[in-house]
């Protein structure tokens, strides 16, 4: 029989007796915690509206189901200050008041701050135990008017308009479009304190932005009914990396042009250089492990077998691909050792992209970071 062609009923079945299986000989071990009862509270630190809210909001009932005990999973939103509101207080949380029940998921414009020594961040990665990560790409889309100007992959036309874009804030993940817009040589002029990439895509449905990006699994539910309505049209992806670390099109848009190969056919903009690096270094800093998954700091080994053996547990359904490709795109969900290493890239670029980064934010948006 082919397992592709396996029930939904029959996969939620394996998946279930998987784990009771695993919360009987995980608990009785002492390599497992078990959560009957409890409620696993999962805290986002952006609003409803965005990417991180579907990617969350797609995970919680599968990991109810693979979770010893089955606990109720509910994903909480605490938004401000483009995330690190968020960060900062899940940092001071201990694992020993929660017993496991909390859990908190990043995303890129996480990340960044961290990175950028903004000082505001007041969290620390190292502490934290990372039990998945899941990488997405992102699409820009324009309004059809301005899509017009464009003449086949170059965007030349498109630099005599004014654009306005809602943003959650220049050190953000946000930081991506925006040097890509720059070195396109657009003029966008960005809207900051949004509190999550939804929102930005509110503006532009009510007609208060005329140019926006969103992560993929946003894109995929929120942008693509306005590109069936003819109110919009994707304009670029930021691509993928392969194996040898070369952006490729993302394999979610296979027939979406990449930001590099836009790049390459627009006058004025350069695929090498340091302006290139550094926004080569920051979109792999916060996309390929874009959304990830922590238990706080002085988590159980216990907690963390029992958190990583879920995720593997639904990735392992035999329904998985089917469903998470319409929700999150066809990205890799990473655990263990795998998700270690994404966190690591993701936590790491090199100085040289730093500089250039915290220059620029000087420079065009009057950002200090010192």
């Amino acid at each position: 029989m082919n397992v592709l062609r396996t029930t939904r009923r029959v996969a939620m079945g394996l998946v279930a007796a998987a784990a009771a299986s695993f919360a009987t000989s995980a608990t009785a071990g002492g390599h497992g915690i078990d959560l009957s009862g409890k409620t696993v509270e999962w805290v986002i630190p952006f609003s409803e509206t965005g990417g991180s809210a579907k990617w969350a909001n797609f995970y919680a009932p599968l990991l109810s189901e693979a979770l010893p005990g089955n606990p109720t999973v509910v994903v909480k939103f605490m938004p401000g200050a483009g995330s690190t509101k968020g960060a900062n207080w899940f940092q001071e949380q201990k694992f020993e008041d929660s017993e496991g029940t909390l859990i908190f998921g990043s995303s890129g414009s996480t990340q960044f701050p961290y990175l950028l020594g903004d000082p505001r961040v007041r969290y620390e990665y190292n502490d934290w135990n990372v039990v998945l990560a899941s990488g997405t790409g992102g699409v820009a889309y324009l309004p059809p008017d301005l899509a017009g100007k464009m003449d086949g992959l170059d965007a030349s036309g498109l630099q005599g308009e004014d654009f306005i874009y809602g943003s959650q804030g220049a050190t953000r993940l946000d930081l991506v479009p925006l040097l890509a817009w720059e070195m396109l040589g657009l003029q966008v002029e960005p809207v900051f304190g949004i509190k999550g990439r939804g929102d930005g895509r509110l503006m532009f449905e009510r007609g208060e932005a005329n140019i926006d990006y969103q992560t993929s699994s946003s894109y995929l539910k929120g942008v693509t009914p306005l590109v069936e309505a003819g109110t919009a049209v994707p304009m670029m992806s930021w691509g993928a990396l392969d194996a040898d670390g070369n952006i490729v099109r993302d394999p979610t848009f296979p027939d979406m042009p990449t930001f590099k190969e836009v790049c390459e056919a627009t006058e004025g903009c350069e695929t090498s250089g340091e302006k290139w690096d550094a926004w080569k270094a920051f979109f792999v800093a916060g996309f390929p492990a874009q959304k990830m998954v922590f238990l706080p700091a002085g988590a159980s080994n216990d907690a963390v077998v029992t958190y990583t053996q879920a995720f593997e547990a639904i990735k392992a359904r035999a329904d998985f691909a089917e469903i998470s490709g319409g929700r999150l795109g066809e990205y890799p969900q990473m655990t263990g050792e795998e998700a270690t290493g994404a966190l690591q890239s993701a936590t790491n670029v090199p100085q040289g992209a730093k500089d250039f980064v915290t220059g620029w934010l000087k420079d065009r948006y009057g950002v200090s970071l010192n």
